[in-house]
């Protein structure tokens, strides 16, 4: 079965990208973490293309990054959920905040693994040529 784009999809999809970038706008004015996670990304993207030997090396370090700006987003999402049910403390709130949190601490731990495992190599090696 072939896919036609008509009007109604269009208009769908056209929806979609502008409820995404409401979302992005939102995050990027309200959390701190995700700016600096978007300088860090910044920086990384153009190392990645240097540092990474092969393609898939270099496809692995940019996509380690992009699953910690992802995983802000979600728990962004979760926190903004959390504080529109209720803003008085309870356990359950911070449960759902601290799981949020744990998984980006957890995003943060691979993309390091992938980058160093990837990258010490290159380093070590063009360190002992020099």
């Amino acid at each position: 079965m072939r896919y036609k784009i008509n009007s109604t999809n269009s208009h769908h999809l056209t929806r979609a990208l502008f409820y995404s970038f409401h979302g992005l706008r939102y995050v990027w004015r309200h959390e701190y973490a995700f700016r600096l996670e978007v300088y860090g990304f910044c920086i990384a993207l153009p190392l990645a293309l240097w540092l990474g030997g092969t393609p898939i090396e270099k496809l692995m370090l940019i996509i380690s990054y992009g699953g910690v700006l992802i995983v802000e987003l979600l728990n962004t999402a979760i926190e903004v959920v959390v504080d529109r049910i209720d803003t008085d403390e309870h356990a359950l709130s911070k449960a759902a905040k601290d799981v949020g949190s744990a998984a980006v601490f957890l995003s943060l731990v691979a993309m390091a693994t992938v980058w160093l495992t990837i990258t010490v190599p290159y380093i070590l090696q063009w360190v002992r040529s020099q």
